[in-house]
């Protein structure tokens, strides 16, 4: 009787571990786990974008990933912009037109 349930409960584990690993059939799609960030793809991001912009909180904090493709995007950004920024300031400097101060405040 002992080896009955010993074998029954090989063939359970086995069942589990093949289901586990999609070995009996397909595994359904996963779907996402939290909402995505909405961001604009159409336009640069303005600090209305930045500022509203939340993470979904994970076990242990934010989501890595979600911060990192922020803070990337963000930084590329603000490089563009300051090259962009860079470029208009020498094309003034060639026509004679002096830097502006930057803003005390």
């Amino acid at each position: 009787m002992t080896f009955v349930f010993l074998l029954a409960g090989i063939a359970v584990i086995a069942a589990v571990a093949l289901l586990a690993v999609g070995r009996l059939g397909e595994l359904p799609d996963v779907e996402p786990d939290r909402a995505p960030l909405a961001l604009p793809d159409d336009r640069a991001m303005v600090r209305a974008d930045v500022d509203s912009v939340r993470f979904a909180v994970g076990l242990r904090g934010y989501r890595m990933d979600e911060v990192d493709d922020v803070l990337d995007r963000l930084a590329a950004e603000v490089s563009d912009r300051d090259a962009t920024i860079a470029t208009l300031q020498d094309q003034l400097r060639g026509r004679g037109v002096p830097r502006p101060l930057p803003d005390e405040g």
